[in-house]
């Protein structure tokens, strides 16, 4: 029943992440002049230039990301990546047509929404959930990166070029003022997101401590194609134990912690890597 309870959460906290997003881009960037990001930012972008419907364009252009998502990355992902995305095309249809209107100078307007947007995106990225291509095809070449490598990368630059090239088309085919804005609104809303996710597109390393390691580490294996590094330890009150390090993205963290549930007597730790040399 707890377990019930806490999923049905998770998708009302993803449902209204996305609504506040929607909210942010439909009542606050769009009217300032600004666009947001990612995919999201190319579906404006395309709006813009052929008048399609926004939502339409939005939606049209999150599927493609959102299937390779869920194949990928876990039909557990895919629902509430299609939930989180649903929610936000429909919020921007219903949005556009609320007569709000945030009598500030556009730089204060953009700051502010900026801020929405973080928050809303954070909302959903912490409960498992994400409404933008451009993290689920960051995550998806990292993981391909991963399988050919054997090395854990950092989804950072990807998505920094990702966002570079959406500002760049938006600088020479809609206008200066528009690009420059909309670099704002990636500032601040990324700041608001790592302060609420701790910098969700570096590397997680995750500390497990148990006393019983071989089916913890047989799930992870199977369920996250990860491999651990163990080592003895020893508690002052529980004795020797086991100690297993295993490093992850941030989008396999919420079935890490799913595993790390139906294993009992387990203490764990997560902490936010920025860098792995080898």
């Amino acid at each position: 029943m707890n377990r019930k309870i806490s999923d049905f959460m998770s998708y009302v906290l993803i449902m209204l992440g996305a609504l506040m997003a929607s909210f942010s881009v439909a009542c606050i960037l769009l009217p300032n002049d600004a666009i947001d990001y990612g995919t999201a930012g190319i579906a404006i972008i395309v709006s813009k230039l052929t008048g399609f419907n926004l939502s339409v364009c939005v939606f049209l252009i999150f599927l493609p990301f959102i299937i390779a998502g869920a194949l990928i990355l876990g039909k557990e992902f895919g629902i509430k990546a299609m939930v989180g995305s649903l929610v936000y095309t429909v919020g921007l249809a219903v949005f556009e047509e609320v007569p709000f209107e945030l009598n500030i100078e556009h730089f204060l307007a953009v700051a502010f929404g900026g801020a929405i947007l973080g928050a809303g995106l954070a909302l959903i990225l912490r409960q498992g959930g994400c409404i933008d291509g451009s993290e689920i095809f960051a995550n998806i070449l990292i993981k391909k990166l991963s399988s050919a490598t054997g090395r854990d990368f950092s989804m950072t630059f990807i998505l920094i070029i990702f966002n570079a090239c959406v500002y760049i088309t938006a600088f020479f085919l809609i206008n200066r003022n528009s690009a420059l804005l909309s670099l704002l609104v990636y500032v601040v809303a990324s700041t608001v997101i790592d302060h609420f996710t701790d910098h969700f597109e570096a590397i997680k390393q995750v500390t497990i401590i148990t006393k019983d390691p071989g089916e913890l580490v047989k799930c992870i294996k199977d369920e996250l194609n990860k491999t651990c590094t163990l080592m003895d330890s020893y508690g002052a009150i529980s004795g020797e134990n086991k100690t297993l390090i295993c490093y992850i993205n941030y989008f396999e963290l919420s079935k890490m912690k799913d595993i790390i549930k139906r294993h009992k007597g387990t203490f764990s730790t997560v902490t936010t890597i920025d860098e792995i040399l080898r």
